[in-house]
């Protein structure tokens, strides 16, 4: 069992972040918010995927104002990214945003970052303070040598404490670097030093196969120690993927379930039978399946139910044939062109 870290909870929309409460998957949009129609299409893809909080980039007014009309045909929590001009910030809180993301190193003097504060704090949403390897304060990146874990946990502690030099504490902090290392080490320091809920991830991870990888191996790394509340799979390309990365790497941890977790034997020389595919294609066929359900696609018939005893249901394959078995004991004999259907069958009957 892992532990996790209590911290302070923050609600982000309807949603509870940190606590204890169940870690929340994020996505950010790549379209262009000011094309409302397109971006509204996308969220509802992210959503159908298993998206819980969605942030959209807002670089001018145009954006800001198109928040009013996103939020008008989604039902997730909204997040705007910020950079630079904090009149953005305060627009996208009036157009009815759920949470600001924004680093308050680059949103200018304390005047203005005082009055995004003032902002969120009349409308009762959250601020993500969130603090990059590729934008660290000039002093800091001096201080330092370049981009270290303690110069990142510092520059997010220092805009964390100018936030509450206002009255502000309805806060998430996050630290994003590509280096699995520098991710690793700031949110140590970060978590034995702030009570607020931290957003985990890495960043500019790359592409969906190496990005997911590497995703795992950093975030697998902080929720192992019970760090983290929300997560987010940085990955260049179609958003969705960093959903279906983000469930993973949650039902890998024990952390969350969803729908059906397929396992399968990555056969060897005295596979009789083609069980990758067969594998791939259970998998598809039930990813309607919205309840945890594990289900086993072995590819040896005399130790495949030993080896996969704690899946709820599957499959072991021999020569033309296969055993169909529940929680290790065997219930059926198949020929192999009734195979899928008949699991199929039985998995979606678990739910009937």
């Amino acid at each position: 069992m892992i532990t996790r870290e209590k911290t302070k909870v923050i609600h982000i929309g309807g949603i509870p972040v940190g606590g204890g409460h169940p870690i929340v998957i994020q996505s950010m949009t790549n379209t262009d918010t000011r094309d409302v129609a397109a971006t509204i299409a996308q969220i509802h893809n992210l959503q159908a995927a298993g998206c819980e909080i969605v942030r959209v980039a807002v670089p001018d007014t145009e954006a800001a104002e198109a928040i009013k009309r996103i939020k008008e045909e989604i039902t997730i929590p909204l997040v705007a990214d910020i950079h630079f001009d904090y009149k953005l910030a305060i627009m996208s809180v009036k157009n009815g945003a759920d949470k600001l993301r924004i680093n308050p190193g680059n949103i200018g003097s304390e005047s203005r970052i005082r009055q995004v504060a003032e902002a969120a704090r009349a409308h009762e949403l959250p601020i993500r303070v969130g603090v990059n390897g590729g934008s660290l304060e000039k002093e800091i990146l001096a201080k330092y040598g370049g981009v270290t874990a303690e110069g990142l946990a510092e520059s997010a502690l220092a805009n964390v404490r100018l936030l509450e030099k206002f009255g502000f504490n309805n806060i998430v902090v996050s630290v994003k670097a590509s280096n699995v290392s520098l991710l690793i080490d700031s949110h140590k320091i970060l978590a034995q030093r702030l009570p607020y809920p931290l957003h985990i991830g890495l960043t500019e991870a790359g592409t969906p196969y190496k990005g997911a990888i590497r995703s795992a191996a950093g975030l697998g790394a902080l929720l192992s120690l019970g760090v983290g509340d929300t997560v987010r799979v940085s990955l260049s390309g179609d958003p969705v993927q960093e959903i279906l990365a983000a469930r993973e790497i949650l039902a890998a941890m024990g952390l969350r379930q969803f729908g059906v977790t397929v396992i399968a034997c990555p056969t060897c020389g005295r596979t009789e039978m083609d069980v990758s595919g067969i594998a791939l294609r259970v998998e598809n066929r039930l990813a309607h399946i919205t309840q945890p359900v594990t289900v086993a696609v072995m590819g040896c018939a005399v130790n495949g139910p030993g080896e996969a005893r704690d899946a709820d249901i599957g499959i072991a394959c021999g020569r033309g044939m296969a055993v169909l078995f529940k929680k290790g004991e065997v219930v059926q004999r198949l020929t192999e062109g009734d195979i899928e259907d008949v699991l199929v069958s039985e998995v979606e009957g678990l739910f009937s």
